[in-house]
């Protein structure tokens, strides 16, 4: 895009200027994603090959690398085709042989004259006794020594590319560092030790042992916080930017709240009671409300999002709450009816299937005020929809929705204040990293009367005595979920598994028993199934994980995982969050195909010894990392190149910190450390940032 600044142009040529890249070559790094000399910088090595100088191959710890410098002896070129070609060698301490396989005997005697010394760089290994160094990475004159770096810097690799192109390129790539001015605050880079950014740059390429390498050290914290802070300020800008396009002050009497208070059964948790507090807050400010409500499997995140809809109901406005499926909305519905009928609330649904009259009636109704809490599904986004005072826009399941999205959501405009709920526990530096631009509310207590779910792990072998304890179960008026496992990435697979396992289940327990649930099913199906299970009518669900968000059938208290080795370990506790709703001691059965890999059996005790969703998370965290916990692709969350959001959780938060107070005193970024951050963006690829400053 137009208007990159002028220091940055060299980092941003194309990769063929770079010494050693031709076309083939720049071809395969951009495979990689490798498009310009700033992306190779950005690619740090992962780990390194001590290359310092013994006195002999046997003071190295064999097999492993060793490098010396040795007397070169007699050629021994290979008897037959295909066989090895030997070199014999002599360091301060031993003979030992260098052996070619398939090495043209010219070549090895250029390389290697008898009776020269040379300084010699491999993987050594002993062989009857005698140590063996095969094909040397490294073969150079004496005088040549200093072009061996005592510690081997090893770069992922691509393609055809090797070590030594690497190496090559990067070299080159480096001199080419513009002088930038500083973007940390100084205070903080100097309380940390970190080094300027060209000079980490430069750190980060020259390691000088193992510790170098890891993502404490200055250089590479340095580096990554450099990255955090560019997305952060992006997300930062877009909160500033959402700030300052006017809301509305929403403030209510409370009213409406006492009454709801007053008819429940039970208190609010203290996470809750703060919850509605800080989003009242929020929604008597003139500023737009983005706040994102983070709650476990059962915590009470209804009644949190009710007590913020009836505010705006106080207020004289209206509110919405928005569902990403039609069975989610009608469940919402469900669940705030009672709730609503206690404050004397009116409560309506739309979903793509209000049509003609109806649906004219309802808009009609919306749009004079008469409907003043609504839920719904996308439909509610459609053109003809229009409220008469909209003051609250409730989104659940969040995320499907990137920040991209809540951008959208704020063109549809009214100035509302918008509350996203999710019940997808992230472990804090991944919440700072999806939700930056937002402020977060959590709720980490269950509501009183949630029962605690029983979670055994079963082997597979053992089918028939988990069937026999169904069997019973249903005889005593219970319900049951049996989720089958995820077969390969295709649905119709899935879909085997699930038939085959329904015909299963319904020849053990009765035809009319059992129902089944699954991604191919049309959504109109989907719905009678899940009715009929809602109704009692079937006792047990074959489903696939369809049921996964959401679904609440009090009286289904045994939940059967298939295969649960195959499944993540969010998704294992969001689908052990359906059972344990209602009176029933609740159980979940992890089956397993035996021998379980030691992370499989990691993740399966994990669920078995706790039901903390944010402790699972954390778990999840570090086995999977940071993409597969939620999903990069749908996530909006950024792929860094740099930075580990497992290792380097805690200077997420303070980049976010960082980022907002710079722009609280720099709104636009003019000032010398705003005008930093500003090459900063550019430098980091943060075209959305750059949109919103409006810089070029």
């Amino acid at each position: 895009m137009s208007g990159r600044p002028e220091p940055l142009w060299p980092l941003f040529a194309d990769l063929t200027g770079l010494d050693g890249i031709g076309p083939k070559s720049a071809q395969a790094l951009e495979a990689a994603g490798i498009e310009t000399p700033r992306d190779l910088l950005f690619t740090l090595p992962y780990s390194g090959i001590d290359r310092h100088l013994r006195d002999s191959v046997i003071a190295a710890e064999l097999p492993g690398v060793a490098t010396v410098e040795a007397m070169i002896g007699n050629h021994r070129p290979a008897a037959r085709r295909g066989g090895a070609y030997r070199v014999e060698a002599d360091d301060a301490r031993t003979r030992f042989q260098v052996v070619f396989f398939h090495g043209g005997g010219e070549y090895i005697k250029r390389m290697l004259p008898t009776g020269q010394r040379r300084i010699l760089s491999g993987r050594v290994e002993l062989f009857d006794g005698v140590p063996q160094m095969v094909h040397p990475e490294h073969m150079l004159r004496p005088e040549e020594a200093d072009q061996l770096p005592g510690f081997e810097p090893v770069y992922p690799l691509t393609g055809n590319i090797t070590q030594k192109l690497m190496t090559r390129a990067m070299t080159d790539a480096l001199t080419r560092l513009p002088d930038l001015p500083e973007w940390i605050d100084t205070v903080q880079k100097s309380s940390e030790g970190w080094p300027d950014w060209d000079a980490a740059l430069r750190a980060a390429h020259a390691p000088e042992g193992q510790k170098d390498l890891a993502p404490t050290a200055p250089a590479r914290a340095r580096l990554a916080y450099d990255e955090l802070m560019a997305h952060q300020l992006t997300l930062a800008l877009a909160r500033a930017k959402r700030r300052r396009a006017p809301g509305i002050v929403s403030e209510g009497d409370g009213h409406l709240r006492d009454r709801v208070l007053a008819a429940l059964p039970y208190s609010p948790t203290g996470a809750q009671t703060l919850a509605i507090r800080e989003i009242a807050e929020d929604m008597s400010k003139p500023q737009r409300m983005n706040r994102l409500l983070q709650g476990d499997v059962g915590s009470g995140k209804t009644l949190v999002a009710f007590m913020a809809l009836l505010t705006a109901v106080e207020a004289g406005g209206q509110g919405v709450m928005m569902a990403p499926t039609e069975i989610l909305a009608r469940q919402h519905l469900e669940g705030l009816q009672p709730l609503a009928e206690s404050a004397g609330v009116v409560l309506d649904l739309l979903t793509g299937r209000d049509k003609g009259a109806e649906r004219k009636a309802k808009l009609a109704a919306l749009a004079r005020g008469d409907i003043q809490i609504l839920v719904g599904t996308h439909a509610v986004f459609q053109a003809d929809v229009a409220f008469h005072d909209l003051r609250l826009a409730i989104i659940d399941e969040q995320h499907r929705f990137g920040v991209r999205q809540r951008m959208e959501l704020g063109k549809k405009g009214v100035g509302a204040d918008v509350l996203v709920m999710t019940a997808t526990p992230i472990p804090r530096s991944l919440a700072l990293a999806q939700y930056g631009d937002m402020d977060v509310s959590v709720l980490d207590e269950k509501p009183p009367g949630r029962k605690p779910v029983k979670t055994a792990l079963i082997s597979n072998e053992r089918m028939d005595e988990v069937v026999d304890h169904l069997r019973r179960a249903i005889a005593e008026g219970r319900q049951a979920y049996w989720v089958c496992p995820l077969v390969e990435e295709s649905e119709s697979s899935d879909l085997v598994a699930a038939e085959a396992r329904f015909q299963h289940l319904r020849a053990a327990l009765g035809e009319g028993g059992v129902g089944l649930v699954h991604g191919q099913l049309p959504p109109a199906e989907k719905d009678a199934a899940m009715a009929r299970f809602v109704a009692g009518e079937t006792a047990v669900l074959v489903a696939t994980t369809v049921i996964e968000v959401g679904v609440n059938v009090p009286n289904a208290s045994i939940m059967v995982i298939e295969r649960a080795e195959s499944f993540g370990l969010a998704q294992l506790h969001q689908l052990r969050g359906r059972v344990g709703r209602g009176e029933a001691a609740s159980t979940c059965l992890l089956m397993y195909q035996p021998p379980l890999s030691e992370t499989g059996m990691k993740r399966l005790t994990t669920l078995r010894e706790t039901e903390d969703g944010f402790r699972i998370a954390e778990v999840d965290l570090e086995m999977r990392g940071a993409g597969d916990v939620i999903g990069v692709a749908q996530s909006g969350l950024p792929r860094f190149r740099v930075a580990d959001l497992e290792r380097q959780a805690a200077l997420m938060s303070v980049a976010q910190s960082d980022a907002r107070r710079l722009l609280a005193e720099d709104p636009d970024l003019t000032g010398p450390r705003g005008q930093a951050a500003r090459l900063l963006l550019w430098l980091m690829r943060q075209d959305e940032a750059i949109r919103l400053i409006g810089v070029g």
